[in-house]
């Protein structure tokens, strides 16, 4: 049996002709047998998508030849069977709900930490705090060697928690969640609120596994299929293989 090639995908950008996006979406994924969810906003395009290997690498050039989309990068794993029942595209307020309709992604940009420049700083024992901004629920399946864990319900409620860690405004921090998203509107957030050293893991979890495999993780990442939670080898940890 072939493998299915899974992918988690996002950029923001803006978008005013989402109605008509979600349809040529839709019939793109579905031409080249592909399952998953779209998130559409105006804010930009959120992506887990699975299916053939051929199927997915076409709907990516499909979606690239759009220039708003061109930039798009994708966190790949493989699996034996499609984690998800359905295809749906749905149309939402913001592709990662924060709440925080003022904040200006532009304005307070963070700089990226490669996964490999990560894993150099715990290798080299280099001075910095590592701030998990994913649900408590996530984190109690995995998480990084010595992470902050901010016992968060939901993302929407990481502003206030920022006014609990005042104290670490001068700290080197880098953020980090599964695919990078999170921390594209926590780090941000965290400039805009006078945290100086901030940095974002680039691509997150899901490209350190890639890239780097599991130095320095504890645990399983929770994805959002049938999967349930991967290993550091991007391996089903439960759920469909």
């Amino acid at each position: 049996m072939s493998r299915i090639a899974n992918i988690a995908a996002y950029r923001f950008v803006e978008l005013d002709d989402r109605e008509a996006l979600k349809t040529s979406l839709h019939d793109a994924a579905q031409a080249r047998g592909l399952m998953g969810t779209v998130l559409l906003a105006p804010e930009g395009i959120n992506l887990f998508l699975a299916g053939p290997e051929a199927g997915v690498r076409g709907f990516l050039d499909w979606l690239r030849s759009d220039a708003r989309f061109a930039p798009i990068e994708a966190k790949w794993s493989w699996s034996d069977s499609v984690p998800f029942q359905r295809l749906r595209v749905r149309l939402k307020r913001e592709i990662v709900t924060i709440r925080t309709p003022d904040l200006d992604l532009a304005a307070t940009p963070a700089p990226y930490l490669p996964a490999d420049e990560l894993k150099r700083w715990y290798d080299e024992g280099r001075d910095f705090l590592i701030l998990d901004t994913r649900n408590e629920w996530e984190v109690q399946e995995g998480t990084f060697e010595n992470a902050i864990d901010p016992h968060i319900a939901s993302f929407g409620e990481f502003p206030r928690y920022l006014e609990s860690i005042e104290s670490l405004k001068d700290k080197t921090i880098v953020t980090f969640c599964t695919g990078g998203i999170r921390c594209e509107k926590a780090a941000p957030l965290m400039k805009r609120a006078g945290f100086g050293h901030v940095y974002q893991l680039e691509g997150g979890i899901l490209k350190y596994f890639e890239q780097v495999g599991g130095a320095h993780w504890r645990g399983n990442c929770v994805v959002f299929d049938d999967r349930g939670a991967l290993r550091p080898d991007l391996s089903p940890a439960r759920g469909k293989t």
